[in-house]
């Protein structure tokens, strides 16, 4: 049975590719260019926020400003991780975050007790 089986697998993957070789087109023609992208309308530069990167001692730190607001700090400290002060209300008050990331707190419900 084993003198079989490989002659036979040979012959139908030889199938399985003249097969498919049949399917193309003859007629392929290349695609279009891609376009440039589109050019930003005017305005909308200030809507992009401004990075001042300064050094505090041996921190790094990058300020972000929307028409000059100042709304987030980033400061990346020399050995560890990175932390940032973030403007939530925009009332100038900045609260400190480890990460950018939504601050989602999900609900939790006591469902069952033993």
């Amino acid at each position: 049975m084993r003198r079989f089986a490989l002659p036979l697998a040979s012959v139908l993957l030889f199938a399985a590719g003249s097969a498919g070789a049949a399917d193309k087109p003859a007629n392929l023609q290349p695609l279009p260019d891609v376009p440039p992208p589109p050019v930003a309308a005017t305005g909308d530069a200030e809507l992009e926020p401004q990075v001042t990167i300064t050094t505090r001692g041996e921190d790094k730190v990058e300020e972000y400003r929307i028409n000059g607001r100042l709304y987030m700090i980033k400061v990346t400290p020399p050995h560890g991780v990175p932390y940032y002060l973030v403007d939530e209300k925009g009332e100038g008050v900045m609260t400190r975050r480890d990460n950018v990331g939504p601050n989602v707190k999900p609900p939790m419900w006591v469902i069952f007790t033993f």
